[in-house]
């Protein structure tokens, strides 16, 4: 078996290489070439520790190859076509990574042989990962970042050279801590802001930028780790150790809090109650710590605005998406758009979130690799937690035993901040993630870190020295991995039992970006006849409004706007998600991280009568609805005033405030009397009889007026059962109970959502919402609309007025009569007006027009 694997590293190992060479002959470059040639050289030569961290670093390498060659293709992937331009300067990015790590892994093998195998791997991996992932985003960081790579490369290969700076340290920590402290508080006079907004928290210029507050948290655990190892032997007291150490990190808290670096305050917080744990092991001290931090926050939410803020954001994002909450909505709906596989490398869009490179690098990667990709990469950091305290438990002497474990503390302890912060499980702070994060400061301080711990694991021949108990070390690293646990389950939360919810938010961005790469399926008439439709090339489909009058009807689908009417309530099938197999749409999700093509929809609409009864209705305010009284097919629909959907960029912010209320669909949202209908409707169901209350309410329940209709379209809430004084009805409740006059009594249910057009398989008929229901008795039908029946017309008709809140209203309804040969209709028209003689020119000439062949 270690033959098998080693041969198939090799082989992972080669296939790498002929594919670097083929990338490095692109940039005329011969970097990959002479890394390979350093390596192979020194193979020979490579102790135990170092082969297994070639093995690893093989694996490594292989895995962000085949990243890179998927964000090479992700174009592609994404347009489905061949003919777009590919990505490939990030390979520049990778062959500078992989220059440096066989640089390091060379002067580790020289220097630190025997040092720990998993930290190097671990640390190149997500180093890698980072690079590619910010180069991803943006070509300009991520040549900085690759740029930052080679310079800790060789900061790290010119200081393993001497093992004694590990002494050095030690002995001079205070000048150390000082400088580091100068520094800090130097950038309250001279600090900047490279990207020119936000705290001034680096000193430099010219594009070359230092964070002191970085470094120093390297030389504060330093500092504590040499303060406590020359004191506890000698000091029994808790008080007598903390005091003069408490003074200095205070001062560097003060600094951070003046500067209003309030996350990296909370790290020095965190890394400072932790060293004193691991130092004296009173248990207390954490809790004390956490107690000051719940405390420390409280003061902050009611006196510092940006605290406030950030603890508002966190316990209630869902008030404010669009504004304050918006870079952790924007981190969750990332989250969630990954899923549990992710979209692919190159394949999502991370960059909605604001500072995707930095703050929010761990949702850049939950979006493109998923929750498998997270949790990957958090159990990396647990790895670097296992791997970190061990070698502190080993450590030759206390210095290192307690700067070891500072150091993983460090490394993990931010990491679950910041991942945290990313995930709402903690409130956001803006620290970096370790290794991965866009900056320069942050990644040479961690490279140095990862240093220190080569350095003490590589010190094999010493004894470990005298630990009293490793319970603190073991209770610290527990609590890591509650960290990380944690933040593993706030992923899955996220990515998959939320992920449906979050992804079909209006304020999803991520929607309207999928339907500029992936064809959404169109809305036609009965006749299939387009009426919405998407046109343009992968990467700039648009959705084009044929008949804009619908407008209320069939809603719209925008970027900004979000989505309404048919568009909404029929957007899996448009999009694709519903009515396609299961493993149709697996396979696209996997291989173009996007759903299949979307499907067309058949809508019931004629559009001959929709047209006409839009032309007829005009500026009037009103609805008017024609069925088809049998089967429950709405044939038109219409709500006046109306909007076009082709306008939304222009007018799209004022609508909503339009005070004639054009985006209200008055066909099915409206609510108006009952009374202007219901003369025909008693007079067939009591005759001449005046009807008691309960027998009223009975009916009314029959005729489904206090029951809200099952129709793929937004609809009015239906009265409570019982209500008699003012009952308001909607449009489509009146035209199911009267359509009962032309279909022997009965009551259909309402369909506007015909068929789906599947490739597999044709049109596939959409099932009846409601079944028919025995609303009217069949026995005085006929007479009743003897009398209402237009002279010379196979069908009746009937007018009325009433009153809505000193609003006058006018009805129209009509139906075929029974003994019609054709298709049995209904039509209902309400006027917001009194105008009665209108009303019925307008109904009887969209009559009229339904009923020819």
């Amino acid at each position: 078996m270690p033959n098998l694997a080693c041969y198939f590293l090799n082989i992972c190992s080669e296939f790498a290489y002929a594919e670097f060479k083929f990338i490095s002959q692109i940039y005329q470059t011969n970097l990959i070439s002479v890394s390979y040639s350093i390596f192979y050289s020194l193979k020979s030569t490579f102790s135990p520790s170092v082969k297994i961290q070639i093995y690893l670093l093989k694996l490594a390498t292989l895995f962000l190859a085949i990243y890179a060659l998927a964000l090479t293709l992700s174009p592609a992937a994404r347009a489905r076509s061949w003919e777009v331009e590919l990505r490939w300067s990030h390979w520049l990015g990778f062959a500078i990574w992989l220059v440096s790590i066989v640089l390091i892994l060379a002067q580790t093998n020289k220097y630190a042989p025997d040092a720990d195998p998993y930290l190097i791997p671990i640390s190149a991996l997500l180093t890698g990962w980072g690079v590619l992932s910010i180069w991803r985003l943006d070509a300009g960081f991520g040549f900085r970042q690759a740029l930052w790579v080679v310079f800790c490369a060789v900061v790290y290969s010119l200081a393993i050279k001497f093992p004694q700076n590990l002494n050095i340290l030690h002995r001079y920590k205070y000048i150390f801590l000082f400088s580091g402290l100068i520094l800090t508080a130097l950038t309250l006079i001279l600090g900047t802001n490279p990207g020119g907004n936000g705290p001034r928290l680096w000193l430099g210029c010219c594009g070359l930028y230092l964070q002191p507050s970085e470094p120093l948290k390297l030389l504060l655990i330093v500092y504590l780790a040499a303060f406590f190892s020359d004191r506890i032997p000698i000091l029994s007291g808790l008080l007598p150790l903390i005091i003069p150490s408490l003074f200095l990190t205070g001062i560097a808290i003060a600094i951070l809090i003046t500067q209003r670096d309030l996350g990296t305050a909370g790290i020095f917080i965190f890394l400072y109650a932790s060293m004193v744990y691991m130092a004296s092991g009173k248990r207390r001290l954490l809790l004390i710590s956490i107690l000051l931090l719940i405390l420390v926050g409280l003061v902050g939410y009611f006196f510092v605005d940006i605290i406030r803020f950030r603890i508002t954001t966190w316990l209630d994002p869902w008030t404010d998406p669009s504004g304050r909450s918006y870079q952790v909505i924007q981190s969750i709906l990332a989250v969630a758009n990954g899923g549990i596989y992710g979209r692919g490398p190159g394949m999502g869009s991370p960059g909605l979130v604001p500072v995707a490179h930095s703050d929010f690098i761990y949702t850049s990667i939950a979006e493109e690799t998923g929750m498998v990709g997270s949790i990957v990469l958090l159990a990396l950091f647990a790895l670097i937690a296992a791997r970190g305290f061990l070698i502190a438990i080993r450590a030759g002497s206390q210095f290192r035993r307690l700067l070891a474990a500072g150091i993983t503390t460090y490394f993990c302890g931010q990491s679950i901040l910041i991942i945290g912060g990313n995930l709402r499980v903690l409130p956001l702070t803006g620290v970096t993630l370790p290794f991965l994060s866009y900056g320069g400061s942050s990644l040479l301080t961690s490279f140095i870190g990862i240093l220190f711990l080569i350095q003490i694991s590589n010190e094999v021949e010493q004894e470990p020295a005298y630990l009293n108990s490793q319970k603190p070390y073991l209770l610290m690293a527990g609590f890591i991995g509650a960290g990380l646990i944690a933040c593993a389950a706030a992923t899955g939360w996220w990515a998959d039992v939320r992920a449906d919810d979050l992804l079909s938010r209006t304020d999803n961005p991520r929607r309207a970006i999928a339907d500029q790469f992936v064809l959404r399926g169109a809305l036609l008439d009965r006749q299939n006849r387009a009426i919405n439709i998407s046109k343009g090339e992968p990467g700039s489909y648009t959705r084009s409004y044929l008949v804009p009058a619908l407008g209320p009807i069939t809603g719209y689908t925008h970027p900004v706007y979000g989505q309404a009417g048919l568009e909404a309530s029929l957007d899996p099938y448009l999009r694709g998600l519903q009515g396609n197999p299961t493993l149709l749409i697996w396979w696209d999700y996997v291989l173009y991280g996007q759903p299949p093509v979307g499907l067309n929809f058949r809508l019931s609409l004629d559009l001959d009568v929709q047209k006409q009864a839009d032309e007829l209705l005009g500026a009037h305010r009103g609805a008017i609805v024609v069925i088809n009284a049998n089967t429950g097919e709405i044939l038109a629909m219409v709500s006046h005033p109306t909007f076009d959907p082709n306008s939304l960029d222009t007018n799209g912010e004022t609508l909503p405030y339009e005070p004639n209320a054009p985006l209200l669909n008055r066909a099915s949202q409206g609510s108006y009397p009952v009374q202007t209908i219901l003369a025909p409707l008693l007079s067939v169901a009591f005759e001449d009889a005046k009807p008691a209350d309960s027998e009223l309410v009975n009916f009314y329940d029959k005729l489904g007026f206090y029951k809200t209709p099952q129709l793929r379209l937004p609809v009015a809430s239906a009265a409570v059962k019982g209500t008699l004084k003012d009952l308001n009805v909607s449009p489509i409740q009146m035209i199911s109970a009267i359509a009962g006059l032309s279909n022997q009594g009965l009551c259909p249910g309402l369909q506007i959502a015909s068929a789906v057009e599947i490739p597999a398989q044709g049109w596939v008929v959409m099932p009846e919402p409601e079944k028919p229901v025995q609303c009217l008795p069949v026995n005085n039908i006929k007479q009743e609309l003897g009398t209402l029946q237009v002279q010379g017309k196979p069908f009746w008709e009937y007018t009325s007025s009433g009153m809505e809140k000193n609003q006058p209203i006018t009805s129209y309804e009509s139906g075929t009569l029974p003994n019609w040969s054709g298709t049995p209709l209904a039509v209902v028209v309400i006027l917001e007006e009194n105008n009665p003689v209108f009303a019925k020119l307008i109904g009887s000439s969209v009559m009229q027009k339904a009923i020819q062949p």
